[in-house]
Parts: C-alpha cells; structure tokens; sequence
C-alpha cells in the first residue's frame, strides 16, 4: 500500500480514536486541559507504546506534528461541542471500531516491515489499537474496559492473526488492509450489536449477584 494512503488512513484513525478520548474526558467532567490530554493519549499514545517497543525512534507522533495537532484539536472541538456528542454514542461506537480496524493493520504492518515474527505483528497490532484507551481509562481512574468486558482487544488479536496468514501465504498487498480493517470492524460490530463478551470469571459473577440480592432487600 502506498505510504501516502497508510498516513491518512494513520491520521483518519488518530482522529477517531481522539476523539473518542475526549468523550470519555467530558464525561468524567474534566476541564479542557484533562479532555485534550485524554484525547492526546487515545490518539497516539498506542502507536507511540509500539514504537518504543518495536525500535522506533524517535517515534512517529512526535516525528510528524500533524498527529498531537490533529489529537489537540480534536479535544478542544469536543470539549466546545460536548452537548452533541453526548447525544450520539452510537456514531461513537462504529468510529471507534474503525478505529480499532486500522490501527490493528497499521500495528501490524510496522512490525511486518521491522522484521517481528507473528507473535510480535499480533502483539504490535493489539498495542497499537488498545494501548491508548488503556492509558485513558487509567488516568480517567476506571478499570480499563479490555480487562473487563466487550470483544474489543481479541477482535484485534484475531485481526493481527489474520494479517499474519495472509501474509505468509503471499496475498496481494493491495487487499490487506481491506481484508484484515474489515474483518476486525466487523467482528467488534456484531460484538456491539449481539453483545458479545468474553466470559467473566464464575465466582465473580456469583459475588456480583449475591451483592445485587442483597442490596434489593435493604
């Protein structure tokens, strides 16, 4: 795939998850400095863990400005228009698996390029689409939701997993990001819409239901 096409795909996708960053800021009612950072840290604080993992430097986002710029302005465009995106979670949710999508190819494809076998293009693909909102839900002080809950982080596992098959078995470069982005949007999609978890532990969901009983009676 041309560079050219990779970058703004990088950018659509930095976009997205930015903002989905500083929804999650206003939410929490923080001023706008806490909504940026948040937005910041979505945007590209997955490609920057997978750089300094994979050898990067000095890493992308802070290679091209246009990254941390587009991530600030995205923060500050929600941050002033918060009351409408309060009101559209679901145009949040589908932007959000677009982004999972193209993040989990491009992760993928830099470690492909940097010679990782395919434990590390798998691993490379996850950190780069997870690694931001963990680092939001930290700062935001919620458990992160890929430890919890919602077929988010093995949509992209099995995403990496495919690029990794399709690669060894010669298919054309052309169809790789369509293949593998479709896949991985479409797997957190149905997840979303059939909610689709991965199971909890047994005795956890036990101490959950016997704390909900217990609460009724009082």
């Amino acid at each position: 795939m041309e560079p050219a096409i990779i970058q703004i795909l990088d950018l659509a996708g930095t976009f997205i998850f930015a903002v989905t960053g500083a929804v999650k800021g206003v939410r929490k009612r923080l001023d706008i400095f806490g909504v940026t950072v948040l937005a910041c840290c979505v945007g590209v604080g997955g490609g920057i863990i997978r750089d300094l993992t994979i050898g990067i430097r000095p890493v992308s986002a802070l290679r091209n400005e246009y990254y941390l710029l587009l991530c600030i302005a995205s923060g500050i465009i929600t941050f002033a228009t918060a009351k409408y995106w309060m009101k559209i979670r679901n145009i949040i949710q589908i932007g959000d698996a677009f982004g999972l999508g193209v993040f989990t190819f491009l992760g993928a494809q830099k470690a492909y390029e940097a010679g990782l076998g395919c434990t590390g293009i798998i691993l490379s693909g996850v950190v780069t689409a997870i690694g931001g909102g963990i680092i939001r839900d930290v700062l935001s002080g919620t458990v992160p939701v890929v430890l919890k809950s919602d077929f988010y982080a093995t949509a992209s596992m099995l995403g990496g997993a495919l690029f990794c098959i399709m690669v060894k078995n010669d298919f054309p470069p052309a169809g790789l990001f369509p293949t593998v982005a479709g896949v991985v949007i479409a797997l957190r999609l149905l997840a979303l819409h059939y909610k689709i978890q991965l199971p909890a532990a047994g005795y956890l969901r036990h101490e959950r239901a016997k704390f909900r009983k217990n609460t009724k009676k009082r």
